[in-house]
């Protein structure tokens, strides 16, 4: 599983576009979590909120890591955008689970 997702995050994070959200809700994120947008096209993207115990992992570290590569560090939304489709992050995060 581990292997499968590092695929995916090399995989998903190889462009260098950057994209905005528009139409933005502010909604509260329970304490302990953050929020993040996840999804290839600007119009799909969705906001997930997950346990900080995520940075901790050395999967989900690569992921930001691929973030900041391709997006910068200016992160106007108030949340991190992270660079997959929306399956292979809930498939990433149920890994994270175990």
């Amino acid at each position: 599983m581990v292997v499968h997702a590092k695929k995916i995050i090399q995989r998903r994070s190889s462009g260098k576009q950057r994209r905005l959200i528009s139409g933005h809700k502010c909604n509260a994120v329970p304490k302990g979590h953050f929020a993040v947008y996840v999804g290839e096209e600007v119009a799909e993207k969705k906001r997930f909120v997950v346990p900080i115990s995520y940075l901790k992992h050395p999967l989900f570290q690569e992921l930001l890591v691929k973030a900041a590569e391709e997006f910068g560090f200016d992160h106007q939304m108030g949340a991190i955008t992270l660079p997959c489709a929306e399956e292979d992050f809930v498939f990433l995060t149920s890994c994270l689970k175990h």
